[in-house]
């Protein structure tokens, strides 16, 4: 399922279009079932969270830059709990680059893990529930509180290896995901971004040109059932390494990559052979009927954005710079 994006469209708008036809169509298996939505940190504005928020099966995590302030719910004292004027929503900041800022984490797991190249790690991560951001009159934030974590992965002698990251989990049913499980499903997000990488590089993916939309959902279905030929067919491939790639040549167990089955999969393919006949001549087309003529391809406007910062060329009057030249 494609949507076309219009030059006038914005992510944001588009992104919150496909997200609602997506979960409201009859034939997805995961209608009215958990659903967890993993974006990158564009994605983690109040603009789109505030209408992800409206599905009550969804739970999106999203990235958050380290920049970002957060806050507190607002708990008022005994002695305050019905003061006068407007209530109170937000209490104290939260701000991720000012550690004096935080207070104690609501719970912390701990857990390690091995590289594929052998390197254990030791995993940490911290979450703060019942967080909140700023809203406005469209998108009052303060009544969907979420939780925060924060990623921390050192060695074994305690040295931070990556910069910590924050992430942040909202929804109606964000308390059923365990911490560990809000960071596997968005470590899940690499996976998809090693597959557009690969189908763009090796698969043809944005090769094909074309102003039918039609055409172009035909385009990326193919090549998506190609790289599912390349893993269903990852256990019958050999290892077929450059002559420079000497650690292939070394190393006794090989990870088989798409790359690596993409090389032998000629000879996978035509081991299998082929229902299909040989093609044989029909006869000759007859081409274009006398007299017909073919409806031309309606021209639209080119529209093209410019960025933000680029300043606008100042326009010289044609006379101003005849005179200039004399």
């Amino acid at each position: 399922m494609l949507f076309l994006l219009l030059s006038v469209a914005k992510d944001i708008s588009v992104a919150h279009e496909q997200m609602k036809t997506i979960l409201n169509h009859s034939s997805v298996p995961w209608k009215d079932k958990l659903s967890v939505l993993v974006a990158d940190s564009l994605y983690s504005q109040r603009s789109f969270l505030g209408e992800q928020v409206k599905h009550n099966n969804l739970v999106t995590i999203t990235r958050v830059k380290s920049n970002r302030v957060f806050y507190r719910q607002f708990v008022p004292e005994d002695s305050l709990l019905n003061p006068p004027g407007h209530p109170r929503w937000y209490g104290d900041k939260f701000d991720l680059k000012d550690e004096t800022t935080w207070h104690e984490p609501d719970q912390v797991t701990q857990s390690t893990f091995t590289t594929k190249r052998g390197r254990e790690l030791n995993l940490k991560i911290s979450g703060w529930k019942q967080m909140l951001m700023r809203g406005t009159s469209d998108y009052p934030m303060h009544d969907y509180p979420f939780t925060l974590l924060q990623i921390v992965v050192s060695d074994e002698t305690g040295q931070v290896v990556w910069k910590p990251m924050w992430l942040l989990v909202i929804g109606h049913r964000c308390d059923e995901l365990s911490l560990v499980e809000c960071y596997e499903a968005y470590r899940q997000r690499y996976d998809l971004e090693h597959l557009f990488r690969f189908a763009k590089q090796k698969l043809l993916m944005n090769s094909y040109s074309t102003p039918s939309l039609h055409h172009e959902e035909n385009w990326f279905q193919l090549t998506l059932l190609a790289y599912v030929n390349l893993w269903k067919a990852r256990k019958l491939a050999t290892i077929l390494p450059r002559p420079w790639e000497t650690y292939l040549k070394t190393t006794e167990s090989v990870k088989t990559t798409p790359s690596l089955v993409q090389r032998d999969f000629y000879r996978i393919i035509s081991s299998l052979g082929t229902p299909a006949q040989s093609p044989k001549r029909r006869g000759y087309s007859p081409g274009r009927f006398k007299g017909e003529k073919k409806v031309h391809r309606a021209r639209h406007q080119v529209i093209k954005k410019q960025s933000k910062h680029q300043k606008q060329k100042i326009k010289v009057p044609y006379f101003l710079l005849c005179n200039s030249l004399r």
